[in-house]
């Protein structure tokens, strides 16, 4: 949708500089941006082609301005800004209210009369759906689950049973929420399955991942508190307890009843142990594995990176000698002694 840049920057409480009645249409990245685009400028490493955008206009720092060719959206956080423009550029294409006729919709459930679903969704017993929700197609909505309002469910995601989702919520294609949990008991005859009761309590402004998987409670729900953010392809067990505004980036596996803090991060691929604690404002960075509680806000890390196969080889090496090592250094200072 056009808009003008004094208008995006009064919205949006950015200094302008260059003409107001200049329009914008979309958004590009600085290499490849023309007359009608919107670009942003965040990172240094992007600095070098600023020089020769050929964008209506960027966002960024004031720091940068002065580098700037064309006319500039002033912001001190110019991300967070250009996101916020870039909705109003690119809004979501508006859904139809109703129910298609393909839609299977159980008579115990209660829709607002404008929300929106799909072809072949599937809403289940006692289901509750709010104003302006869109239940897209193929996507499946369990028992007793409740959808508040303008929250959205991609294409074939799926919500098992007592799932509650907090407005604005988004659910992408593929996840699937209030599965059970891995809940197992040994006994003489073997692994005996215990039942998973609870439900996954959901908050406002959340957004859920492609293929991310969110187990329901053993007993009491599985917590995901407001405005947090999950990456594609993550498992969250049962009865983990996700602080407000977290983010959790692809690959993260967090184990059962484990308890994050608000405003952790979370790098790709990083695990937490079950029954693990990690206080506020936390970042566990790429591969590292969290086995112990974290109680002192900071960035925590325990990963090798990659190098030379013949390299890795003797650090392995020399690692498995460290044992007999440490031994001799201890005979050594016993003698000394």
């Amino acid at each position: 949708m056009p808009e003008s840049l004094g208008a995006l920057a009064s919205r949006f409480g950015c200094e302008l500089k260059g003409d107001p009645d200049t329009v914008v249409s979309r958004v590009a990245t600085l290499a490849n941006a023309d007359s009608d685009a919107l670009s942003f400028l965040a990172s240094d490493a992007y600095r070098p082609q600023l020089a020769n955008t050929r964008a209506a206009a960027v966002v960024l720092r004031p720091a940068d301005l002065e580098l700037a060719p064309t006319a500039a959206l002033v912001s001190s956080n110019p991300y967070a800004s250009y996101a916020r423009m870039a909705a109003v550029l690119h809004p979501p294409a508006p859904s139809a209210a109703g129910v298609h006729p393909s839609a299977v919709v159980h008579e115990s459930a209660e829709l607002a009369d404008d929300a929106s679903i799909g072809p072949n969704a599937v809403i289940g017993e006692r289901v509750r759906i709010g104003s302006r929700t869109i239940v897209h197609a193929g996507a499946f909505v369990g028992p007793d689950c409740e959808l508040a309002d303008a929250c959205v469910v991609h294409a074939n995601a799926s919500l098992v049973r007592a799932v509650r989702l907090g407005a604005r919520s988004i659910v992408h294609s593929g996840a699937v929420i209030g599965a059970d949990g891995f809940g197992n008991a040994m006994s003489d005859s073997g692994w005996v399955k215990v039942p998973q009761v609870g439900g996954v309590r959901v908050g406002a402004d959340v957004e859920i991942g492609a293929n991310t998987t969110i187990d329901c409670g053993a007993v009491d729900d599985t917590v995901i508190e407001d405005g947090v953010r999950i990456d594609n392809l993550c498992m969250i067990a049962h009865n983990v307890h996700i602080g407000a505004h977290t983010a959790i980036a692809a690959m993260v596996g967090i184990a059962g009843s484990t308890r994050v803090g608000k405003r952790c991060m979370f790098a790709g691929q990083a695990g937490v142990v079950g029954h693990v604690s990690i206080c506020d404002d936390v970042i566990v960075s790429g591969q590292a594995v969290v086995s112990k509680d974290i109680r002192e806000p900071g960035t925590y890390a325990g990963s090798f990176t990659a190098e030379k196969a013949g390299e890795w080889t003797r650090r392995v090496a020399r690692f498995k000698r460290l044992g007999a090592l440490a031994d001799r250094v201890r005979k050594l200072e016993k003698g000394g002694a």
